[in-house]
C-alpha cells in the first residue's frame, strides 16, 4: 500500500507552514482552527498521523497523487461503503504504537489482546472493500492471521494489566500450568475440609484456618478454648485474645499450596514473554499492515471531509498553471458565523498571468484569498479534494508564503527584519515551478524605502525566477508594473462606497485600485470620530500639496507650511438642516435592520418637511 514512501515531496518551509496554519494556529498555537483540525476525520490514531504526514509533505508526481485522488473519489461516491469501513476501523487500536511496545519488550497482556482484537477486525474490512480496485490494489493482503491466532490461543480474553500475578494464560495450553492452577483452585476446598475436621476432633467450634504473609497458614483458637488444644498443635504465635497453632499436615499443605502459586505465576509470566517475543519477530509484517490500515483510514477521512463540505476532485497537470473557479478558504468558510463566505476565481501561469498584483483596502480579504490559493494547492498535492467548483493545479515543487506581520525578539529581529529574511529565503530558493505568495513587502521602513524594496522584489520574481506569484500590496505604484513588464496583471478586491462608509464585497476583479480606504477602515475599527475627522482633513492636504517641501523634508503642507493650515471642517448649519445632517451622519447602514432603515427614512422625511 505504501506506494508513496519514496516519492519527491513538495517543500514547505517553516514560515510557510506557520503562515498557512497547517497544523496549528498563529495565535495561541492551537490545533483547533488549523487546516489539520478541519480535514482530520480519521477513525484511528494511525490514520490521523498519516493525514498529518501527507499534509506536511505533499507529493509532486502527478501519477502518485492521482492514486490517492482516485481512492478518495471512490469513497466519496459510495457513502454506504465509506461509513461501513469507517465504523469498522473504529474497532482497531493503534497498531503502530502497539508494535513499537512489543518490539521494545514494554507491551503488557492488554496490549497483545488489543492487537488480537484489531487483527480479528481486518477480514471484515477487506470484505467491505472487495471489488473496489482503487482500494484493494493498495494492499491489505497479509493480515497476519498467524499472529492473531497465536495470541488468541495463548492469552485469555480481557487479561489483567499486571503480567506477574497470573491469570493470563488459556487453560489447556501448558500441562504443568494446568496442574498448578488446579492445585491452587482446590487448595481452598482442602483447607475447608481440614478446618471442619479439626473442629469436630477438638470440639472447638470457633477454630479457624487463616493465612498471612509472615506466618503463612495457621489454626487460630480463642483464649476460652485453649484448654481443648491437643498436643499435636504446635504454638506459633500468642496474641491478647487468641493463640495461633500449626500442625504437620497444615505445614505440608502450605508448602505445596504456596509453592504451586508462585510456580504458577512464574510459569505464566514465562509463557507470556515467549508469546511477546514471537509476536515481536513479526513486527515488520505488523508495521507494514498497520501502515496499510492507516492509509485506508486516512483516505476514508479525506473522503468524509470532501463529502461533508462539498469539495471537488482537482485536475492535475504538469503545466505551470493554477486555475481556480469558485475557490474558498477551507477553514474560514467553516468558522464564519454571520457573514457568508464569498468564493473567488483566479488564474495564474508563467506566460500572460505570471504575477498578479493584488490591491485593495485592509480587511477586504486579500490575505484570505492568498492563503486559500496556497491551501488549495497543498490539499490537491497531498491527495485531498479541494474547496472549489473547479480547480486545475499545475504541481508545484515549492510553495512560499510571506503573509502577516511577526517578530523574533529572542533573536533580536524586528518585524521588518523577519520579513526581509523570509523574502531573501524565497528569492534564493524559488524556481520556475514554485508558487510564491507575498503580502505587504516593504512594511516597517520609510515609505520610499519600502516601495523601492517591493518594486525590486517584484521585478526579480517576474524577470529572473518567472514563478507563479501573487503579490498583495498597498503600494499602488506597483500597479505600473503591468504597463512595463510582461506577465504582470493587476487585480483588486472590490468594495462598495456609501458616502464615507465602505462595504467589503470580498470579490476579486480585474484591474488595480488607487485607494486604500484606510480612514474608512479605521472608522470601522472604532477610532474616535474626532480623530477620523482630523485624519480626513490631513489626507486632503497631503493629496493636494504633496509630501515634501523644496528641501526634501517631509511636510504636510508643502512650502507654505507655516502660513497654511488645514481648513477646519465647516460647522453644520443650524435648524432643520442641522438635525437632518446629524441624523444622516449618525446612521450606520451596515448595522441596521430593514425595519430600522425604513424608520430612519420616515424620520428624515419628517425633518425635511419641517424645512
Amino acid at each position: 500500500i505504501e506506494q508513496y514512501g519514496a516519492e519527491a515531496h513538495l517543500v514547505l518551509d517553516e514560515a510557510t507552514r506557520s503562515n498557512l496554519e497547517l497544523t496549528h494556529t498563529l495565535r495561541g498555537g492551537k490545533r483547533v482552527g488549523s487546516l489539520l483540525w478541519l480535514i482530520d476525520k480519521a477513525s484511528t490514531g494511525m490514520g490521523s498521523r498519516k493525514i498529518r504526514a501527507w499534509l506536511s509533505s505533499p507529493l509532486i508526481a502527478r501519477a502518485d497523487i492521482d492514486i490517492r485522488h482516485a481512492a478518495v473519489q471512490v469513497l466519496v461516491e459510495a457513502p454506504t461503503t465509506r461509513e461501513r469501513v469507517r465504523h469498522q476501523l473504529r474497532q482497531i487500536s493503534d497498531m503502530e504504537r502497539l508494535c513499537t511496545r512489543v518490539s521494545s519488550g514494554a507491551a503488557h497482556a492488554r496490549d497483545l489482546d488489543a492487537l488480537r482484537i484489531s487483527l480479528e477486525a481486518l477480514p471484515e474490512i477487506v470484505r467491505s472493500i472487495e471489488g473496489i480496485p482503487e482500494l484493494t490494489n493498495m494492499g491489505l493482503e497479509d493480515l497476519c492471521e498467524d499472529v492473531q491466532q497465536d495470541i488468541a490461543r495463548t492469552l485469555v480474553d480481557s487479561p489483567p494489566l499486571a503480567t506477574t500475578e497470573g491469570g493470563l494464560i488459556q487453560e489447556g495450553l501448558h500441562e504443568e500450568l494446568d496442574e498448578l492452577t488446579t492445585l491452587a483452585m482446590e487448595g481452598a476446598t482442602i483447607l475447608n475440609t481440614i478446618e471442619a475436621r479439626e473442629r469436630e476432633a477438638t470440639g472447638i467450634a470457633t477454630l479457624k484456618i487463616k493465612r498471612n504473609r509472615v506466618f503463612g497458614y495457621f489454626l487460630e483458637v480463642t483464649q476460652a478454648h485453649l484448654h481443648k488444644v491437643p498436643e499435636r498443635f504446635f504454638r506459633k504465635q500468642t496474641l491478647s485474645n487468641c493463640e495461633r497453632f500449626i500442625t504437620i499436615e497444615l505445614k505440608d499443605l502450605e508448602g505445596r499450596l504456596l509453592g504451586a502459586d508462585e510456580r504458577r505465576k512464574t510459569l505464566e509470566y514465562e509463557l507470556f514473554c515467549e508469546l511477546r517475543d514471537r509476536v515481536a519477530t513479526g513486527s515488520t509484517r505488523l508495521l507494514r499492515l498497520a501502515g496499510q490500515v492507516a492509509t485506508l483510514d486516512a483516505l476514508g477521512g479525506l473522503a468524509e471531509t470532501a463529502a461533508r463540505y462539498g469539495w471537488i476532485r482537482p485536475e492535475l497537470t504538469d503545466e505551470p498553471i493554477l486555475e481556480i473557479e469558485g475557490g474558498r478558504h477551507p477553514v474560514v468558510e467553516r468558522t464564519m458565523d454571520e457573514e457568508r463566505f464569498v468564493p473567488n476565481d483566479l488564474k495564474v501561469d508563467t506566460l500572460d498571468r505570471q504575477m498578479l498584483i493584488l490591491t485593495g483596502p485592509n480587511m477586504s480579504g486579500k490575505s484570505t484569498i492568498m492563503r486559500q490559493v496556497a491551501l488549495i494547492a497543498i490539499l490537491a498535492q497531498m491527495g485531498a479534494f479541494v474547496p472549489a467548483k473547479r480547480a486545475i493545479i499545475g504541481t508545484c515543487d515549492r510553495i512560499f508564503t510571506r503573509v502577516g506581520a511577526s517578530d523574533d525578539l529572542a533573536r533580536g529581529q524586528s518585524t521588518f527584519m523577519v520579513e526581509m529574511a523570509e523574502t531573501a529565503s524565497i528569492l534564493h530558493q524559488a524556481t520556475a515551478r514554485s508558487l510564491v505568495l507575498l503580502d505587504e513587502i516593504g512594511r516597517g521602513t520609510s515609505t520610499y524605502d519600502g516601495l523601492a524594496i517591493a518594486w525590486a522584489v517584484a521585478e526579480d520574481l517576474n524577470e529572473r525566477i518567472r514563478c507563479r506569484t501573487l503579490f498583495a500590496t498597498h503600494y499602488h505604484e506597483l500597479c505600473q508594473l503591468a504597463e512595463t513588464h510582461k506577465g504582470v496583471v493587476n487585480l483588486s478586491v472590490a468594495v462598495s462606497e456609501h458616502g464615507d462608509s465602505i462595504v467589503f464585497l470580498r470579490r476579486l476583479k480585474e484591474g488595480g485600485t488607487s485607494r486604500s480606504y484606510g480612514i474608512q477602515c479605521a472608522r470601522i475599527a472604532g477610532l474616535p470620530e474626532d480623530v477620523i475627522t482630523r485624519a480626513k482633513s490631513l489626507l486632503t492636504a497631503l493629496e493636494s500639496r504633496g509630501l515634501r517641501d523644496e528641501q526634501g523634508q517631509l511636510s504636510l503642507f508643502g512650502d507654505s507650511a507655516q502660513d497654511e493650515t488645514p481648513q477646519p471642517v465647516p460647522e453644520p448649519v443650524k435648524g432643520a438642516n442641522s438635525a437632518l445632517l446629524e441624523k444622516v451622519l449618525a446612521a450606520r447602514p451596515d448595522e441596521m435592520t430593514p425595519r430600522e432603515a425604513l424608520d430612519l427614512l420616515y424620520e428624515i422625511t419628517s425633518l425635511q418637511d419641517l424645512k
